[in-house]
């Protein structure tokens, strides 16, 4: 067709249409109206007939894919427009599944290597994205000869969108190359690097994926090499980042197990739930949970109460909140002697407190604790004090105590 626009249509349904179609149309017409759109001087209808590729290679086996659409796909990754280039990129993994390892080895590997290090940076961040799948596919040893120096590169590029993607995908592939002497030697200093990057996305989507890194490194790299980038995040100016950092660390624990985590990283768990961000304050307090659940009642006597308890009485009524939220959270992992002779106590205190927001919000986190209470303590100290909030000037305290003692009932 003269418009560009409908050949654009045809180019972009080409792979669906094929799909419908039996094995003597799909050579006989579709390669050929696939050749004529390839060759189309418009590069908006070379790259959607670019993007049938994929379904073509597999509708075409191993060897029609390998004399039909390889060539096609080699000569668009050279191609004057960065948009096929783009596609390109988007779609190579996708031929490695149908012409198998030794052809993508020889074939697939060095155009992947060039897209890597392509003039665009468009280009390079959907290249970076399939490095994951590309790696696992070829294996850890010719990865680490072949692409992961262009993933080096890549990690010091003028973009942040490229380094973004890479922090994305080093992290996948490290289980790849199998041992820490080749993590710390390679893999290490990229994500290391990465860490300490002046754009927010890129220290997030590292540190999302710590856990891939953290069980190969072992606990002795992890301390010398990790730690240090990790306790500089924590304090992060960038409120996300330190949300994922505080949602890495019960993992973090159960790897550097009870002293290490205490004496590292413990005091950290604590400032959180002063963070200027609630969001913060609130995973602080619900990562406390967690980590009591591994590391037991005793911890939580003996390392949170001394250093947490004293702060129930801070000056603004926010942090009061989250340190009510954080001990309401951990009150359904400790025994039942600790929740009623340490925890209860603190939260019956607040009944008086100056504020009706922390008073209302009390009588909602007794209402969730009341299953978790000795059914004689409910009725002998949290009813009546429940009773007594029925009382409060406040409507909402007043609506809350009423509704948290219905569940008492």
């Amino acid at each position: 067709d003269e418009t560009p626009m409908v050949r654009r249509a045809a180019a972009q349904h080409l792979g669906a249409y094929a799909e419908k179609l039996e094995n003597e149309f799909l050579v006989k017409d579709v390669m050929t109206m696939f050749a004529e759109l390839c060759d189309d001087d418009q590069d908006s209808v070379r790259l959607l007939a670019v993007g049938s590729c994929s379904s073509l290679s597999k509708l075409l086996g191993k060897e029609g894919c390998i004399s039909k659409i390889l060539p096609t796909v080699q000569k668009f990754s050279v191609d004057k427009s960065w948009r096929v280039r783009y596609m390109v990129a988007q779609q190579v993994y996708e031929l490695c599944e149908v012409i198998g390892e030794e052809v993508t080895i020889k074939e697939l590997v060095p155009l992947y290597v060039k897209l890597l290090k392509d003039n665009e940076a468009e280009v390079r961040v959907a290249a970076a994205g399939k490095a994951a799948e590309f790696c696992s596919f070829v294996g850890g040893p010719l990865s680490l000869k072949e692409i992961l120096p262009a993933l080096t590169e890549l990690s010091n590029d003028t973009s942040q969108h490229v380094r973004a993607a890479i922090a994305t995908v080093v992290m996948v592939i490290s289980p790849i190359f199998g041992n820490a002497d080749t993590v710390e030697a390679s893999v290490l200093p990229i994500i290391l690097a990465l860490l300490r990057d002046e754009y927010p996305d890129v220290r997030l989507n590292i540190i999302s994926n710590l856990q891939e890194v953290s069980s190969i490194i072992g606990i002795q790299l992890l301390q010398k090499n990790l730690l240090p980038a990790i306790v500089a995040l924590a304090e992060d100016r960038h409120w996300r980042v330190r949300l994922a950092i505080i949602n890495y660390f019960p993992l973090l624990a159960k790897q550097l197990g009870i002293f290490s985590f205490n004496d590292i990283l413990g005091k950290l768990c604590i400032q959180w739930l002063e963070d200027g961000v609630s969001t913060i304050r609130y995973a602080a307090a619900h990562n406390l949970k967690r980590l009591a659940e591994d590391f037991g009642s005793d911890w939580v006597q003996e390392f949170v109460f001394p250093k947490m308890l004293d702060k129930i009485q801070h000056p603004h009524y926010l942090f009061r909140m989250t340190i009510l939220e954080a001990v309401a959270a951990m009150a359904t992992v400790v025994s039942s002697e600790i929740l009623t002779t340490v925890l209860l106590p603190e939260m019956l205190k607040c009944n008086k407190d100056k504020v009706p927001n922390v008073r209302f919000h009390v009588c909602q986190l007794m209402k969730g604790l009341i299953p978790h209470v000795d059914p004689t303590i409910v009725e002998s100290t949290i009813k009546p004090w429940l009773t007594d909030l029925q009382e409060d000037d406040d409507h909402d305290v007043r609506f809350y105590a009423r509704d948290a003692l219905t569940a008492a009932l």
